[in-house]
């Protein structure tokens, strides 16, 4: 058994404190507050997935306190699941707790048993052959079927790469992303006005997509927060052009691409 060492949590007691009160709050609200006394699990998912969004839109903004006040709904909503399942005599917040450190130990055998990993891919891999040892019947069960397909690519090829189903260096991932280019280029050749099959051209896209998510989680580039910040980009430089331009007395649709393009080369430099 490897020896575990941790560092005293001086304070565990106001934590647990708070935790206590959210779970007192909550009750309080699901008996007494007309809209909470309402909610059912399917009218809170869409919520839970918004709150998740507002989140991510946090971190990547950088703003701890706005990550510290949504991760707050966040747990807000984990504990009202909870609260509701009790009430179906399914599980309590309890069961919840019990259930991940129960996973947790059972899935880090490098922490709590004789199993020796010195490295993230290792502590991966053994992830995923205990998980199909525990009965699933592929790597790829977990991955969420209704996750964004972008998500979805990213977390595919982190399962395949956990049981060694991946590409040894990057150059080999960048001939593929080029080689899946030049297919897509046969089915839409921007030369000439053909007409296109969509379904073949869609279908190469895709591949040509997958590709360069794959290449990106080689250099360590997550795809989706790098996509992100692009569109945050843009919507910046365009709402520049349109608050300038209208200052300017012109109006987006009346203006010319190069007038516009004054606009988006000023808000560039910013």
């Amino acid at each position: 058994m490897n020896k575990i060492h941790s560092t005293p949590d001086l304070n565990r007691h106001s934590k647990l404190k708070a935790f206590d009160r959210l779970l007192t709050i909550m009750d309080e609200l699901r008996e007494n507050c007309p809209w909470d006394k309402k909610q059912t699990l399917e009218s809170l998912r869409h919520l839970t997935i918004e709150e998740t969004y507002e989140l991510s839109d946090a971190i990547l903004e950088g703003d701890l306190n706005e990550i510290k006040k949504e991760i707050g709904d966040i747990m807000l909503h984990l504990v009202f699941y909870a609260r509701i399942a009790s009430e179906k005599k399914a599980f309590d917040v309890a069961d919840v707790l019990n259930s991940i450190c129960d996973k947790l130990i059972a899935r880090h055998p490098h922490i709590y048993g004789d199993v020796i990993a010195n490295d993230e891919q290792t502590v991966k891999a053994n992830w995923e052959k205990l998980k199909l040892k525990q009965g699933n019947k592929s790597v790829l069960e977990g991955v969420p079927t209704s996750l964004p397909a972008l998500v979805k690519a990213i977390r595919i090829q982190d399962k395949a790469r956990g049981v060694g189903f991946d590409w040894e260096k990057k150059e080999q991932v960048w001939e593929k992303v080029e080689e899946e280019m030049q297919e897509f280029k046969k089915e839409f050749n921007t030369e000439t006005s053909e007409t296109i099959n969509k379904e073949k051209a869609m279908a190469e896209f895709g591949d040509l997509l997958f590709s360069l998510v794959n290449y990106a989680r080689f250099i360590d580039i997550d795809p989706e927060e790098a996509l992100e910040r692009t569109n945050k980009k843009f919507i910046k430089r365009f709402q520049f052009l349109e608050t300038e331009s209208a200052k300017d007395g012109k109006k987006l649709g009346e203006m010319t691409l190069a007038e516009m393009d004054v606009y988006w080369e000023r808000a560039k430099s910013l």
